[in-house]
């Protein structure tokens, strides 16, 4: 599925953490080999609270200023 399926299922972006749950519990929960799930779970809930504003909620999201600083965390580790 797409951003746009996602963002629309219910509770919104709750596939993509799901896919975390899946990638940690066959990779002994090691959260390196599952960076582009955590990546991915990221930009739907961004894209959730840009579409319906931080008071919006999800249970499969982070609150927004926590969303915003392991994103913002998750790209200065990627740019070392």
């Amino acid at each position: 599925m797409g951003l746009k399926e996602d963002l629309e299922s219910n509770p919104p972006c709750h596939p993509r953490a799901c896919a975390i749950q899946d990638c940690l519990g066959k990779n002994d929960y090691d959260e390196a080999k599952c960076s582009r799930y955590i990546d991915a779970l990221y930009e739907c809930c961004d894209a959730f609270y840009k579409k319906h504003g931080d008071n919006a909620t999800s249970p499969s999201c982070p609150k927004p200023n926590l969303l915003r600083l392991k994103m913002k965390q998750r790209q200065d580790e990627n740019s070392k």
